[in-house]
C-alpha cells in the first residue's frame, strides 16, 4: 500500500497522499470537455478559443500527474506538474474570456460603449492575465523546494490576486457596458443573430467561477501548508476542479465561436432596414 514519502530524506511534499478515483474522473471530465472544445474550435475556426482548450489540456494533464502522484508521493516532478498545470489552466481560460468581449462590442457596433477603448480592451485584460500566468508559473517551481517553498506560495498568492482583481475589473467593464447599451442600444443589437446578452451572460458566470476559483486559492495558500486547507485535499476538488469543469460546459454549451463570423458580416437587422427603406 503507498504512502507518505519524505522528498530527499527532508520533508514531505503531500500532507496527505493523493486520491486516485477523484483524480481520475476529473482527468476523464476534463478530457472529455477537451475534446467537445477542440471540436467546437476546429468546426467554428473561433482561434481567440484556441487558450480555453489548452486550458483544458492543462487541466488533464494537472489531474493525470495527481494520480501518479499517489505511488510516488516523494518525487518532485509529479508534484511539481500537478501543481503548475492546475495552477495555470484557469488563467487560459480567462484568455479566452477576455478576447470575447471585445468581439461582443465589435459584433453590434457599440466601441462608444465601452469603459475602456475597444483596440486597448483585450490588450490590458489579456497582459493582465499573462503577467498571473508568468507570476504562477515561476511560483510553482519554487514551492517544491525547501529554501524558495516559502517564496514561491507567497508568489502563487499574488499571481492569484492579481487574477482575482483583474477579473473584477473585467466584471466592472462588462456591466458598465451593458447598462449603457439598455439606455441608448445600437441598431445591430436588435438582431436576434448576434445574441450579445447571452454572451455576456456566459461572460459573468465564468468570470465569476474563476473569480471564486482564484479567491479560494489565495485564501488556501495565505492560510499556510499546516492549516485546513492545504492540509486536506477535498476543499480543492470542490472549490477548485468542479469549478472549472462547470466554467467548461458552461463555454461548451453557450459557445462564442461564431462572434468572428458576426463581426465580419453586416447584420441582418440592417439589411431589412435597408430594403423597407428602399
Amino acid at each position: 500500500m503507498a504512502q507518505l514519502e519524505l522528498y530527499r530524506g527532508n520533508y514531505y511534499l503531500w500532507a496527505y497522499l493523493p486520491s486516485v478515483p477523484a483524480a481520475v474522473i476529473f482527468l476523464l471530465l476534463f478530457l472529455g470537455a477537451t475534446i467537445y472544445h477542440f471540436w467546437k474550435l476546429w468546426k467554428l475556426r473561433a482561434r481567440f478559443c484556441l487558450a480555453f482548450a489548452i486550458g483544458g489540456i492543462f487541466e488533464v494533464i494537472g489531474y493525470g500527474a495527481r494520480a501518479v502522484a499517489y505511488k510516488r508521493a516523494g518525487e518532485i516532478m509529479p508534484y511539481c506538474i500537478q501543481s503548475v498545470f492546475i495552477l495555470l489552466g484557469p488563467v487560459l481560460f480567462a484568455a479566452s474570456v477576455y478576447m470575447t468581449l471585445g468581439r461582443i462590442i465589435r459584433c453590434v457596433r457599440a466601441e462608444h460603449h465601452s469603459l475602456i477603448r475597444v483596440s486597448w480592451l483585450t490588450k490590458v485584460f489579456v497582459l493582465g492575465d499573462v503577467l498571473s500566468f508568468v507570476i504562477q508559473g515561476s511560483a510553482a517551481g519554487l514551492m517544491a523546494s525547501g529554501s524558495g517553498a516559502k517564496m514561491g506560495k507567497n508568489l502563487v498568492t499574488v499571481g492569484l490576486l492579481v487574477q482575482v482583481i483583474m477579473f473584477g475589473v473585467f466584471i466592472v467593464t462588462s456591466i458598465i457596458f451593458q447598462r449603457r447599451m439598455h439606455r441608448h442600444p445600437t441598431v445591430q443589437a436588435l438582431d436576434e443573430a448576434i445574441l450579445w446578452k447571452s454572451h455576456l451572460h456566459t461572460l459573468y458566470a465564468v468570470s465569476l467561477l474563476i473569480m471564486a476559483r482564484s479567491i479560494f486559492r489565495v485564501i488556501e495558500y495565505a492560510m499556510g501548508q499546516d492549516r485546513y486547507l492545504l492540509s486536506h485535499e477535498w476543499p480543492m476538488y470542490v472549490f477548485d476542479a468542479l469549478l472549472m469543469f462547470a466554467v467548461m460546459v458552461i463555454w461548451g454549451v453557450w459557445y462564442p465561436g461564431k462572434l468572428n463570423l458576426m463581426i465580419q458580416k453586416p447584420s441582418s437587422a440592417l439589411i431589412s432596414m435597408a430594403n423597407l427603406g428602399g
